[in-house]
């Protein structure tokens, strides 16, 4: 039950003690929050649908996009599954105390539109036009994929001339691959790409939970002739979850950083529903630690990538890519109001 406070909040109290807070007008029935789960449009995190992005502090949207895919294909029905979980989502983070939805204004404000589908270049265009509208509304992105050619065009809005951002990506892949079969926009050479333009910084790029066998060397070799700090999945095994943050804090360092989280870079025992499964991965408890571990970071932005939902009819993999999404989402939400 909420009271009026003096400062024209609905305050909530928590077994914690902490606070919730709801804007004076808005009855508990009238917030998404608040509403039974089934109900409603599905938005992410039953956050508020808010296209304009008038007042949006942290932009939250879908790229339903699976173009760039090498084999198997589905991520493009990503956005939609990991909203329909993310209804599971809750408010207040159990370890880091940090409600977002207090903290910021969080929104999803809907899906990159495709008319050109079939046009890889084109799709790029059109998702770095949207994230760009974002950046320039002063919002910071936080995006759901689709395969992972698409952070190469929300890098290509973010970055600033002379300063390219820095990447915490967890992954399966070091997606440093060159062209496939003819075309560069393809979810193995986003990372490639960033810095051969100049948008990412390989000295400030570290890739975690690396493995499985290659056809041949030429991702892993761009990684470590670039300057990108590679941590293969035994050397994650042996420096534990805490070395392998402090390795991570070490080389993104005090610039602007993005987290990119490919959900392959799960054992596919957590993540089924992906193009590229990987055995031998990381554990869901250990993602989430290591996320936690992110924080006070300068961090920009950041997308949950490669959720395949046709893979996985349970949708667990759904559920596992709307939890990362919301831990990355405390990391934002306490990076923009500390």
């Amino acid at each position: 039950m909420g009271v009026l406070g003096a400062d024209g909040f609905i305050v909530y109290r928590t077994h914690w003690g902490l606070q919730m807070t709801q804007p004076r007008g808005i009855d508990a029935g009238d917030d998404p929050m608040y509403e039974p789960r089934y109900q409603e449009i599905a938005t992410f995190m039953r956050a508020p649908h808010r296209p304009d992005l008038a007042g949006v502090d942290i932009a939250m949207f879908g790229v339903p996009y699976d173009g760039g895919v090498t084999n198997r294909p589905g991520a493009r029905h990503g956005p939609r599954e990991i909203r329909n979980q993310s209804s599971l989502m809750r408010a207040i983070n159990h370890v880091t105390h940090v409600n977002p939805f207090e903290r910021c204004s969080v929104a999803d404000v809907g899906d990159v539109r495709l008319p050109r589908v079939f046009d890889n270049a084109a799709v790029m265009a059109d998702i770095e036009s949207f994230v760009r509208r974002i950046v320039d509304a002063g919002a910071m992105p936080l995006a759901a994929g689709g395969d992972h050619s698409i952070t190469y065009p929300i890098f290509r809005a973010l970055a600033v001339p002379d300063r390219p951002i820095g990447m915490i990506h967890i992954d399966a892949h070091t997606d440093t691959w060159g062209p496939f079969r003819g075309e560069k926009f393809h979810h193995g050479a986003p990372f490639r790409m960033a810095v051969e333009d100049g948008l990412l910084d390989p000295a400030r790029t570290i890739q975690i939970g690396i493995r499985g066998a290659q056809n041949w060397a030429d991702g892993w070799d761009f990684s470590r002739d670039s300057g990108m700090r590679v941590v293969f999945i035994e050397e994650f095994e042996e420096l534990g979850v805490e070395g392998v943050i402090a390795q991570a804090r070490q080389v993104v360092g005090d610039g602007p950083t993005y987290i990119s989280f490919d959900v392959d870079g799960l054992d596919p025992v957590f993540a089924p529903g992906t193009g590229t499964p990987e055995a031998g991965g990381i554990t869901m408890r250990e993602a989430l630690r290591l996320l936690r571990g992110l924080r006070d970071l300068d961090l920009v932005g950041g997308d949950v990538v490669e959720v395949s939902p046709p893979f996985d009819p349970s949708g667990n993999t759904a559920l596992v890519g709307a939890t990362l999404m919301y831990e990355i989402l405390c990391l934002l939400a306490e990076r923009r109001a500390p």
